[in-house]
């Protein structure tokens, strides 16, 4: 298995979202969790990366659920040394904003600190291969928030610092103040809108990219049905709700280009994102998720199929044909697009 680099964390060049382990997509089984990261890991997959926010929330908690890290803490008391680690602290429990409006962010440099070490806790390890802020804090400067999480790394807690859906200004900004390892936001066949100005920041500054939703929650596959998302949040976007059908057109592109490589459309829409980083410059992570153990190795496929010039062009033309928009929540400032 080869490796990439985020900054200078060295990870596989596919990474597993932890997300999909838990009750946000159906969910399953701690034992089974653990079993597919484990398939997983013995293929060469170990980036691992998880959030706070991650899990079914125990009754009366007030803040991140934390579930997902508690599942994590005791496959890495066995395998803690043959993976890399990522975790996300920002996104929180409904608060009250400077404003008085609602908001669900915390960049505050005490709360930093102290959700960087319940995350320690719960995942039961010393130090964080990389740390996320999970969403930026529009009533805390970016610089702040960093600021404090530069002197987590100081102290050894966090080895890299990461960031999760801001925008290229904001990039610049942070980066001011520590290096940034790795920016994670939505980034696939039809969610293309960082390529515009984050993605180029990212090769400007050598900060490695980590696409979260890389098969764009599954669409992408042409294995989902339109009753099988109508149960979740993902019935509820306008891509896969009442756009479901006309977007059905994209899913025949991906799997035409998939019937000549032999592959699979999960296959192809990793190589093209690979592929399509590097003509950007960045090194990128993609990080599926999956609750079986085999659809988490027939990602690693991704690696060695090589798309052509053809293939690339007939691919890009998604693009335009995309009915509905990525966001997953009203609050067009929840991701970078929304404030670019």
């Amino acid at each position: 298995m080869t490796t990439t680099n985020l900054g200078d964390l060295t990870v596989s060049p596919i990474g597993f979202g932890c997300m999909a382990l838990s009750h946000v997509y159906g969910g399953t089984t701690d034992d089974a969790a653990r079993d597919t990261l484990g398939a997983a890991v013995d293929a060469g997959i170990t980036f691992l990366d998880t959030s706070d926010v991650y899990g079914e929330p125990r009754e009366g908690s007030t803040g991140p659920a934390g579930t997902n890290e508690e599942m994590l803490a005791p496959f890495l008391k066995d395998r803690r040394d043959e993976v890399q680690l990522a975790t996300k602290f920002g996104i929180t429990a409904p608060r009250e904003g400077t404003d008085t409006s609602s908001k669900r962010t915390d960049g505050r440099p005490e709360y930093a600190r102290s959700a960087c070490d319940a995350s320690l806790a719960r995942l039961g390890v010393d130090t964080i291969d990389l740390y996320y802020h999970h969403r930026p804090d529009p009533d805390v400067p970016i610089e702040e928030t960093v600021g404090a999480m530069a002197e987590l790394v100081a102290a050894g807690k966090i080895r890299h610092i990461g960031l999760s859906e801001v925008t290229s200004e904001e990039l610049h900004r942070a980066h001011a103040v520590h290096p940034i390892a790795a920016l994670q936001s939505e980034w696939s066949l039809w969610s293309r809108d960082v390529e515009d100005r984050v993605v180029p920041a990212c090769a400007e500054l050598g900060v490695g990219f980590v696409p979260y939703s890389p098969l764009g929650r599954g669409f992408l596959t042409g294995t989902l049905t339109k009753e099988q998302v109508a149960g979740d949040f993902r019935g509820g976007t306008t891509r896969m709700g009442e756009s479901w059908d006309a977007n059905q057109k994209i899913v025949d592109i991906v799997a035409e280009v998939a019937r000549r490589h032999d592959a699979t459309n999960a296959q192809v829409a990793l190589a093209w994102l690979l592929q399509r980083a590097d003509q950007m410059g960045v090194s990128a992570v993609p990080i599926p998720g999956s609750r079986k153990a085999e659809r988490a190795l027939e990602n690693l496929g991704a690696v060695d199929l090589l798309l052509d010039a053809d293939d690339m062009t007939q691919l890009d033309a998604i693009r335009t044909l995309v009915e509905g928009t990525r966001n997953i929540v009203d609050n067009p400032t929840w991701i970078s697009s929304g404030r670019e």
